[in-house]
């Protein structure tokens, strides 16, 4: 009865220490740093955690080499799938050790007993600290699967300094996952933890080099490996310093980061082996170009519009080139890389064709006197060559005949965020750079003329089941094939092959940013080159300096370049004699037809430059305005002020103004104007 009571009192007495223990201190525990992968789950780019520890997050069954597993339980655990979470066998085994030794030979903890001191860390060894560990492993093997308790302890496990988990020291001290770990790297790992501030690498490499062949030699003598094995992994020399956490998209993963999702894993869109490419490709270019040049690219997938690789600048902690900031969403003059879609629109509204001709010949635009880049004249070109050659002086006269406002309209519909001078309207000088864009948004329209008009928003985080995007209207299909079979045939920088990929540059006044962006039937990729404190850069120009860069790009992808696609149902094919006779040749605003017949619009009375007498006669009141061509109603102006309208007959009078030199300006409804200056005395 005395020892039955005796016994009662003792389980109640372990009852109730095993409740005042509480329930399982797993909160902490389970935290691990944000891990941003790409969309094949390889990790771009990990975060340490608040306290500075990095922990990522590992699962046995697939981030883990299965001889590092092999070895960890064949060492630590050999029972490990079979025991409750306490070895009798392995305890037994320690106390006789210790017996006859008198010394600890082996220790009797499995690796559930371990995670229970990882989680719950105590400095002391003793027996009340071991049995807590025991309830506590049983608690967890009744919580938690097998593979479930591994993945925790290959989470949690120490390897020195702030390194935790095999993941973290894996890339910490060897530069890799733990996917694929050599004999001599799997034996090392599983050495670390056992002590490990005391055999660190990058302190204490000849420790470290004893534990693991001390692991080597155990598994010689358990039988688990051969001695010429073993042999052989001592050989294998050791890393003695420890290199940094990949750094790959640190732009993108810090975006990621911003969005306020707190997961411990965020994927992204982009393609890891494309970003390093793309990243390597930068620094190279951006050394060439000087100390001051950053280099921005983005590269889309035309049918999805998720973003494959995004390079914000060439190195991310280069100060000197203020690396941090994100150059693919910084807003810059795009220059003539909006030109494009002046074309697209002018042959979405049918009046001309690739093959019409178009004059590049000095004009004026009231007081706006647009001038090619090299400062000559080409005289008559067809459209097409135009574009190619992205002459500034047709561009701007089919801008005023499509309209600036409905440039600006159309690309912002299309998902462009366009920016303009502050309480300023949508003006001629948009069609050479004269508003703000960025390079994503750059890159999204252009993926929509490779998409035959409409694009899709542009995706950087992966969704689990992402809903179709909703496209946005660019231009009509005819006319996007239309810009991009003109673009095709740009010639391309020395070196690389024609008609492969359809691009177009663009130069920034004051030489402050170099662009080029193509596409083909599967990819667009922009580019940017320049100073990001937007300092002029002489000799800056698109062609030298960021078309090279897209086309070693899109080489660097891994993949040839895709056809584009085939002409839509409709499409004009046609040389310029075979076209209809309005398309042969472009007609300026205010050379349209009018009644069959060619007019321009013209002040007839009173002549440029004439002097006219009797301001002070009271018999002759008015001055007469006469006009000629132009397209109704017609606007008149007296030294800039607008007056009112002529009349249908193409007459007005107006009354005198003050003597001195009077300027009179008649402008029709399409924006056509003629001025004449003239002398009252």
């Amino acid at each position: 009865m005395i020892i039955a009571a005796l016994g009662v009192i003792a389980v109640g007495a372990m009852s109730a220490w095993v409740w005042a223990l509480g329930p399982l201190p797993l909160d902490q525990a389970q935290q691990v740093s944000t891990s941003v992968v790409d969309r094949n789950g390889k990790l771009l780019r990990a975060y340490a955690m608040a306290d500075g520890r990095w922990r990522l997050p590992v699962h046995a069954a697939t981030d883990v080499d299965r001889r590092y597993l092999d070895l960890l339980l064949a060492y630590e655990d050999k029972r490990f799938y079979s025991h409750p979470g306490v070895d009798p066998l392995a305890l037994g085994r320690a106390a006789l050790q210790l017996i006859t030794h008198g010394r600890i030979v082996s220790g009797g903890s499995t690796i559930t007993m371990q995670l229970a001191r990882l989680l719950e860390p105590r400095r002391e060894r003793s027996v009340h600290a071991k049995l807590r560990q025991m309830v506590r492993a049983i608690q967890l093997e009744r919580r938690f699967s097998k593979d479930q308790i591994l993945d925790l302890y290959l989470a949690l496990a120490p390897f020195g300094g702030n390194l935790e988990g095999v993941r973290a020291a894996s890339i910490g001290y060897l530069g890799k996952e733990p996917k694929r770990l050599s004999l001599a790297e799997s034996a090392l790992l599983v050495a670390l933890p056992q002590s490990p501030e005391t055999r660190r690498l990058d302190r204490h490499p000849a420790a470290a080099r004893a534990a693991r062949d001390r692991v080597l030699d155990r598994m010689v003598e358990d039988g688990v490996l051969s001695a010429d094995d073993a042999a052989q992994a001592k050989a294998v020399a050791l890393a003695r310093q420890r290199g940094p956490m990949p750094m790959l998209a640190p732009h993108s993963a810090d975006q990621a980061m911003a969005t306020g999702k707190r997961a411990a894993t965020i994927r992204l869109t982009l393609d890891a082996p494309i970003q390093r490419a793309l990243e390597a490709l930068a620094r190279d270019r951006a050394a060439a170009l000087g100390p001051d040049i950053s280099i921005a690219l983005v590269v889309v997938d035309n049918a999805s519009g998720e973003v494959l690789a995004r390079v914000g600048s060439p190195d991310y902690f280069d100060n000197r080139r203020a690396g941090q900031v994100d150059m693919s969403r910084a807003i810059r003059s795009p220059g003539s890389t909006l030109k494009p879609f002046i074309y697209g629109l002018a042959f979405e509204d049918g009046f001309v064709h690739p093959e019409s001709l178009i004059d590049d010949r000095p004009i004026r635009f009231g007081a706006y006197a647009p001038e090619n880049f090299d400062m000559t004249f080409q005289g008559t070109v067809p459209v097409r060559k135009a574009l190619q050659l992205s002459l500034n002086v047709p561009a701007i006269a089919l801008l005023d005949r499509v309209g600036s406002s409905r440039l600006a309209a159309r690309l912002k519909q299309a998902g462009a965020g366009l920016v303009l001078p502050k309480d300023e309207a949508p003006g001629l000088a948009m069609g050479l750079g004269g508003v703000g864009i960025r390079l994503q948004d750059l890159v999204q329209l252009y993926s929509g003329i490779a998409r035959l008009g409409a694009t899709v928003p542009l995706r950087e985080l992966a969704l689990d089941e992402p809903k179709p995007p909703e496209p946005l209207r660019l231009m009509d299909p005819v006319a996007a094939w239309q810009v991009g079979n003109v673009l095709l045939g740009t010639p391309p920088p020395d070196n690389a092959a024609a008609n492969r990929i359809a691009f177009k540059t663009g130069t920034s006044y004051g030489y402050r940013d170099a662009w080029s962006v193509g596409f083909d039937g599967r990819l667009t990729i922009g580019v940017w080159v320049g100073r990001p404190d937007g300092a002029a850069v002489p000799g800056l120009v698109g062609r030298t300096a960021a078309a090279p860069i897209l086309f070693d790009a899109f080489a660097r992808t891994g993949k040839l370049p895709a056809a584009l696609p085939k002409a839509p149902r409709g499409t004009l094919l046609a040389s310029n004699a075979k076209l209809p006779l309005p398309l042969r040749r472009f007609r300026p605003a205010g050379e349209l037809l009018r009644n069959g017949n060619e007019q321009a619009l013209r002040i007839q009375f009173p002549l440029n430059g004439s002097r006219i007498d009797g301001s002070g006669d009271t018999s002759m009141p008015s001055l007469p305005v006469r006009v000629a061509g132009g397209v109704l109603p017609l606007t008149m102006m007296v030294n800039g002020v607008a007056v009112g309208e002529i009349d249908g007959r193409r007459q007005r009078l107006l009354t005198q103004p003050g003597p001195g030199f009077v300027r009179l300006t008649v402008m029709d409804a399409m924006g056509a104007a003629d001025t004449v200056v003239v002398r009252i005395q």
